[in-house]
């Protein structure tokens, strides 16, 4: 097997992960509504799944069309941080539990989880999003992919956390 289909299996392990994601966040998301659950910031939604949609295939046409060599002193430690990167989302995921949603839902009444990686950091999720955005095209050396998504991110995480904190602090929950 070439390192480029090895990479391929890779990011399909990774959209995978994605797709398992999106069947949590909507079960979460009927448990938040049924609780009188808001939505907050949803205009930015469709961006963000744009975004990551293409971090993925920008991972697979950058190694494909632009013949991006596996470079084992850079892929290796890479794809330990994915690995890392998806073990910190799912701890966060398993943290909040109900309250987990890829859409910025607040529940009037739930308390703010301060456990798990919560009582490191105010949002340990998008550490893993930062982190993964960057090593996974970095395994296999599509850094294109990697800055154009890193810089892209960057001001869509902006708007995020601030949508975020916003509904935290409208709830007095900051």
């Amino acid at each position: 097997m070439s390192s480029a289909t090895a990479y391929t299996v890779l990011v399909g392990l990774v959209a995978l992960e994605r797709l398992a994601e999106l069947v949590v966040s909507n079960r979460n998301l009927r448990w938040s509504r049924g609780r009188g659950g808001v939505e907050i910031g949803a205009g930015h939604y469709p961006a963000m799944v744009t975004l990551h949609s293409a971090l993925l295939l920008g991972c697979l046409a950058e190694v494909w069309l632009l013949d991006r060599p596996f470079m084992p002193a850079l892929g290796w430690p890479m794809l330990v941080l994915v690995l890392a990167a998806q073990a910190l989302r799912w701890w966060c995921i398993s943290t909040l539990g109900p309250q987990w949603n890829t859409r910025i839902v607040v529940v009037p009444g739930a308390g703010r989880v301060r456990s798990g990686p919560y009582r490191y950091l105010a949002h340990p999720n998008y550490v893993a999003v930062v982190l993964e955005g960057l090593a996974l095209p970095l395994v296999h050396t599509a850094w294109l992919t990697a800055v154009i998504f890193s810089v892209l991110n960057a001001g869509l995480l902006r708007v995020r956390i601030r949508s975020e904190s916003g509904a935290l602090t409208m709830l007095g929950r900051a």
